[in-house]
């Protein structure tokens, strides 16, 4: 993603960039200005080095979640969500409340 690209993003507010590709794909400069001015919120899995120096900014950026390359399968998600889904639906049958309920003006920030 280029300079241009990540200054797009930057136009909405709210906007999240999530990188589980290749670091090299996002313009990592151009994404730590933006996240460092607050225009962007960020959830990287790869960076460009991987892993990225101790002193590097986007380490202390409040608005960065960096995590360990692994976004890939660990094996046991797919019976989680199962199991997650079903018990959302007994909790709507008995007439509970949902515990992860998704609010209709959420709606616009998830994929």
């Amino acid at each position: 993603m280029s300079h241009s690209v990540v200054h797009h993003l930057t136009d909405r507010p709210g906007a999240v960039l999530v990188n589980t590709a290749r670091g090299a794909v996002v313009d990592q400069d151009a994404l730590t200005d933006a996240a460092l001015a607050g225009r962007i919120r960020a959830v990287l899995d790869v960076t460009e080095p991987e892993v990225l120096p101790p002193e590097h900014p986007l380490w202390s950026c409040e608005n960065v979640l960096l995590t360990p390359h692994l976004a890939g399968s660990q094996g046991n998600e797919l019976r989680r969500l199962a199991d997650l889904a079903l018990a959302e639906i007994a909790r709507w049958a008995a007439g509970d409340g949902f515990l992860h309920p998704v609010r209709r003006e959420r709606l616009a920030f998830l994929a």
